[in-house]
């Protein structure tokens, strides 16, 4: 059965690690028969919530950007998958504001029940990535009705295309085949 895959890749970097993770895992769920939209945050404007939750009662954000239309692509979504360089130990600023101004999806009748997180960084070590796991799955646990499905991180990486040859890549295609 055909999924409506929604990817959004966080890397303020066009052509970044993660965003090649990212086209690696549209690549497979392509491949396999789904519907599958990519959006980029490196060229949207998105600015951060304000905490007056008017959205729990509209369903929409009171900040028309970027953020308001990425928000309702996620309501009709049946996977949504998360790419982010991990700075700090932690998902990309940029990925954790898109997040916040996601918060009208809470009292909606949303679709999305699978979440996958991409993430590189230029640690090695698997527990690199730990923090944003943790962070995602505080969104996630928001939302009943979804789950971290699966995770692919992509260690050793900084440069721009740097993972070219990394073994996540073909992770990442795998994941998006088996959606």
């Amino acid at each position: 059965m055909s999924k409506k895959v929604l990817v959004i890749s966080t890397s303020p970097r066009k052509g970044g690690n993660s965003d090649l993770l990212a086209d690696e895992f549209v690549r497979g769920a392509r491949e396999a028969g789904n519907s599958v939209e990519k959006i980029t945050l490196y060229d949207k404007t998105i600015g951060f919530c304000k905490g007056c939750l008017a959205c729990q009662r509209t369903l929409r954000c009171v900040i028309h950007d970027d953020a308001d239309a990425i928000a309702q692509s996620m309501l009709t979504a049946d996977v949504i998958v998360f790419a982010t360089p991990i700075y700090y130990y932690g998902m990309c600023g940029q990925m954790k504001t898109m997040l916040d101004r996601a918060n009208p999806l809470f009292p909606s009748d949303y679709q999305f029940r699978e979440i996958y997180l991409l993430s590189a960084a230029a640690e090695e070590e698997e527990h690199t990535v730990d923090g944003a796991i943790t962070g995602l799955q505080g969104w996630i646990d928001c939302f009943e009705k979804a789950r971290l499905a699966g995770t692919v991180f992509a260690g050793g990486v900084t440069s721009v295309g740097e993972i070219q040859g990394h073994p996540a890549l073909r992770k990442a295609y795998e994941m998006g085949q088996n959606v």
